[in-house]
């Protein structure tokens, strides 16, 4: 089971590396939507991957990690995912607004100039 989370995080990261290079807006923030995912899987993994096991103590149980799942890493990816949620929309909004200035999609579209003047 590590191995295929180890695996699943590799290939998030590589992939997500890969589109935050690129030249585009929509890659870049799809690549950084991916760099996301995979750290969220990286945080969940840490806190050692175990089925059936609950995350709440609970009476007649002792409480030790044999016993129970860590919650910090749940409660700590819970939280990711509404950050990275917000940094995509704002992400989103700027690459629009991008476009809509500077008529590409390019991510340094307002550093070439092509003969046309500053709009200001």
């Amino acid at each position: 089971m590590e191995m295929a989370i180890a695996s699943g995080i590799g290939v998030l990261v590589f992939a997500g590396v890969y589109l935050v290079l690129r030249a585009r807006s929509f890659d870049v923030i799809l690549g950084l939507t991916l760099l996301s995912y995979a750290t969220n899987l990286l945080i969940f993994s840490s806190g050692r991957l175990v089925v059936g096991k609950p995350p709440v103590l609970q009476e007649g149980m002792e409480a030790t990690l044999a016993n129970h799942t860590d919650p910090v890493p749940q409660a700590l990816v819970l939280t990711a995912i509404v950050i990275s949620f917000a940094m995509t929309a704002v992400a989103i909004v700027l690459a629009m607004r991008s476009r809509a200035d500077n008529d590409s999609d390019h991510v340094d579209a307002g550093d070439v100039r092509d003969g046309r003047e500053d709009r200001g």
